[in-house]
């Protein structure tokens, strides 16, 4: 006799799965042109522009169909990364913040335009925020998490410069503090390569919206 399990709405993992199906419902957002907010929680960007190994995201977001992002992140609230919850400060920034950095980062890229972007956010209680963004993770498989790292990092600081370049700033040049980083031996090419072997392994599946 198979014995099914009964399925639990309070399970962990099916709020966290709650959390992340809410987020793509939510309307999308010129990433440029965000009013400021208060609030931590998760993100997606979109891409809609022309640099061509990204057609495949671009061809389906310009009508507006597609829930593929090229990116999804986690905004914590301050004191969250040292064990507290971080509910009890209503003026918090912290989503807003970090979609902000994206857009400066995005803007100082040489080859992208921040008009070409939009973005998804949900405010969300800090004990759902690592669940609910590392199941966006697991369901889009977001080339900039997934292939092309570094789109989310910090600069180091002053003596720090000895790590590669990340991949993204090769394929994106621009941040000036990339620059100080040491090369790396593959070229913007052979990345963009890699990002056209990535969608034909990978498609985007049809009807995705």
């Amino acid at each position: 006799m198979i014995r099914e399990t009964p399925y639990n709405p309070l399970d962990k993992r099916n709020l966290g799965t709650s959390v992340a199906e809410a987020l793509p419902a939510r309307p999308a957002m010129p990433l440029g042109g965000l009013e400021k907010f208060s609030g931590a929680g998760i993100y997606a960007i979109y891409y809609t522009g022309d640099f061509e190994v990204y057609r495949p995201l671009a061809r389906r977001e310009a009508n507006e169909v597609s829930r593929t992002p090229i990116y999804v992140g986690k905004a914590a609230p301050p004191g969250g990364r040292k064990g507290g919850f971080g509910l009890d400060d209503p003026s918090s920034t912290a989503l807003y913040n970090r979609l902000s950095e994206h857009a400066e980062s995005i803007a100082a890229a040489s080859n992208l335009r921040i008009d070409d972007f939009s973005c998804r956010y949900l405010v969300v209680d800090e004990i759902w925020i690592p669940l609910g963004g590392s199941l966006l993770i697991a369901k889009f498989a977001p080339v900039w998490n997934t292939l092309i790292d570094g789109f989310g990092n910090h600069d180091p600081g002053k003596g720090r410069y000895n790590g590669l370049r990340p991949r993204w700033d090769v394929l994106h040049p621009g941040r000036g503090w990339a620059e100080k980083c040491r090369e790396r031996s593959e070229s913007a090419m052979q990345i963009g390569h890699d990002v056209v072997e990535y969608f034909r392994a990978y498609p985007i599946p049809a009807g995705n919206g």
